[in-house]
């Protein structure tokens, strides 16, 4: 049984832990986008919801005009104390432009926005909506840390179905990157982003002072960028990470548009801006090769645990995956992370109150 401690505290779950946690003191921001509408995963995420006394649930939805208010509509069906921000209603990007803040759409950009009413709570935590092993036992695993003194908090799950490893793009581009990064650099930050067992997880937890200050990419960036802003907010002491057992969600092919190529740009991206911010010196030269080199010998290590496990598992075809992965090993583009909560004047009750007059607009 696996009982270490990484670089950040690590909280396992041995058998049945169901800690103690404010859920009371909590909101929980659960991004959808119109291909959730009335889908199962979704339907049982919230259903459990129900049974949690928390004080809010925000749900950030992307949807189009002609879905929005029928999505809210059903939402609104389940007992849950909840906000629907509807965020690419014409009032928002109204909103939005007129503080300078409009552009890319996409998950990042919705819990940005999500996070600026949610904060409003002591303790906010965020989790995907198509989890289909989802239990009620995850928001306070969530959560049990921050009332423990941690500010930051990170799920991990091991990514094993139908005989088969997934969580491609964290075995087979995140990780192999950082050690490249991090074996010719002693910067700290390369140590923290290494530390997390599953940092592509989107699940995670913080105190509303840790959601007030953390820049958040607007796209598929989302979750490494988040790791680090938390590195800065709340740094190894103050970050725990914690199991949350057996989790299935929906795959993504790796090539074609939102394919996990198409991903791994926004995952590379953020993770070489987190380590410029933090003077992390990168030799982009030798990087790709290097990445290579120590994703090849993952691989190896990949098929030698599928083979003791009989799994099904194809080598060829995850370094296939790492050549394309390869293809994202440049130096970062434009920054288009979104300000920190307390530097913008936008108010999180005006996103709130314009999200709400654009669904009342499509209902009426």
């Amino acid at each position: 049984m696996d009982y270490t401690q990484e670089r950040v505290a690590t909280l396992h779950d041995y058998g049945d832990a169901h800690p103690d946690a404010p859920t009371e003191r909590a909101t929980v921001v659960v991004p959808m986008t119109e291909r959730e509408y009335g889908g199962l995963a979704p339907e049982s995420v919230l259903s459990t919801l129900e049974t949690l006394d928390v004080d809010r649930v925000v749900v950030p939805l992307r949807a189009s005009a002609e879905k929005a208010g029928a999505f809210a509509d059903w939402l609104d069906s389940f007992d849950v104390p909840l906000d629907v921000l509807w965020c690419n209603g014409p009032r928002v990007a109204d909103l939005l432009d007129e503080h300078g803040l409009n552009g890319d759409a996409g998950k990042g950009r919705d819990i940005w926005l999500a996070l600026g009413t949610a904060a409003d709570s002591p303790y906010v935590a965020v989790h995907d909506a198509d989890t289909k092993t989802y239990s009620a036992r995850d928001v306070p695993k969530l959560l049990h840390p921050l009332d423990s003194g941690f500010d930051f908090v990170k799920g991990y799950y091991a990514r094993v179905e139908n005989q088969r490893l997934y969580g491609r793009l964290f075995r087979l581009c995140y990780e192999p990157l950082v050690e490249a990064l991090d074996a010719r650099s002693d910067e700290p930050v390369l140590d923290y982003l290494g530390a997390f067992r599953y940092a592509l997880a989107g699940e995670c937890a913080m105190t509303s002072g840790v959601a007030h200050t953390i820049r958040v990419p607007r796209t598929w960036g989302l979750e490494v960028g988040t790791l680090g802003e938390a590195y800065d907010a709340a740094g190894f002491d103050g970050t725990a990470q914690v199991d949350l057992g057996r989790y299935e969600h929906d795959h993504r092919a790796v090539s074609g548009p939102s394919g996990l190529s198409d991903m791994s740009a926004g995952v590379v991206g953020a993770l070489l801006r987190a380590c410029e911010d933090h003077g992390v010196n990168v030799d982009y030269d030798t990087l790709p090769e290097r990445y290579r080199e120590t994703a090849h010998r993952y691989v190896r290590g990949y098929a030698a645990d599928a083979a003791f496990n009989d799994l099904d598992y194809d080598p060829a075809d995850e370094r296939a995956q790492v050549a394309e992965y390869a293809d994202a090993v440049r130096p970062p583009t434009d920054d288009d992370r979104l300000p920190a909560w307390r530097d913008t004047a936008l108010s999180p009750d005006a996103v709130r109150e314009a999200a709400a007059a654009d669904l009342d607009a499509v209902d009426s």
